[in-house]
């Protein structure tokens, strides 16, 4: 009996042991052979970052514009802001400047509160309307602002004048080629420098940047100091593509 109690216990043993060197390849510290090609492959090859950039003459202005009016009462401070607006609108219009490309961007009533004898007075309340407004005919920018400017008058908020360009996705292609020839030449250097010689690509990503170019516009003047005419100039703009390429050695 004690015989056979001590053959089963060697018998367990031994599949404890079996059972643990076979694991070996789990519970230690090497990685899995799966896990060790994939690093493996990610390793290989040269790594870099090309960018193209293209120089473009913007073709539309975004105006950041609204109205903006204060009085005792919401009826009263949004019968003054919504006149301002309105004006606005009819200049707009008589510019050609089709209704989809004016967008409202922000509507706001406030409480204004002033402090007095230790506490906050409610003095009335600002209604608050801007809008974004794409002039298509740049050569109309000026016009357009220094019309709505003197149709809304006081109550004229110009926040911001942008230069974009309307279809930047135009430009896209021959930025994309400079940047393209840019990672070419980069990994063909890192190349010779490693002694390699370079293969094809095996991996490539891009991301397109666009900025456009914003103009603060300040059109609060000093009481009784007329507000100057409008000169805006557009300058250029850049779109750039970024491209990150993966080359196999060959």
């Amino acid at each position: 009996m004690r015989k056979g109690i001590i053959a089963a216990i060697g018998i367990v043993m031994a599949l404890l042991v079996v059972g643990v060197t076979g694991c070996g390849d789990y519970f230690g510290s090497e990685e899995p052979v799966m896990n060790k090609d994939i690093n493996s492959q990610q390793d290989i090859g040269i790594w870099v970052t090309g960018v193209g950039k293209v120089s473009v003459v913007p073709d539309v202005v975004i105006l950041n514009i609204g109205a903006e009016a204060q009085a005792e009462t919401v009826a009263g401070a949004q019968q003054q802001a919504n006149e301002a607006m309105n004006a606005m609108i009819t200049v707009f219009d008589s510019h050609g400047i089709d209704d989809k490309d004016i967008q409202t961007q922000r509507y706001s009533i406030q409480p204004v509160r002033e402090w007095r004898d230790e506490q906050y007075i409610l003095v009335g309340y600002r209604v608050t309307n801007i809008v974004t407004v794409k002039v298509r005919n740049i050569d109309d920018t000026e016009s357009v602002i220094d019309d709505a400017v003197a149709a809304g008058g006081d109550y004229t908020i110009v926040n911001s004048v942008s230069f974009t360009v309307d279809e930047p996705e135009t430009y896209y292609e021959d930025a994309r080629v400079e940047a393209m020839a840019d990672a070419k030449e980069k990994a063909q250097q890192l190349a010779e420098l490693g002694g390699v010689k370079l293969g094809k690509p095996i991996y490539i990503a891009e991301y397109s940047s666009y900025s456009p170019t914003i103009v603060y516009y300040d059109n609060r003047a000093e009481e009784g100091v007329a507000i100057p005419t409008t000169d805006i100039s557009p300058g250029e703009t850049e779109i750039q593509m970024t491209v990150q390429v993966v080359y196999n050695f060959d």
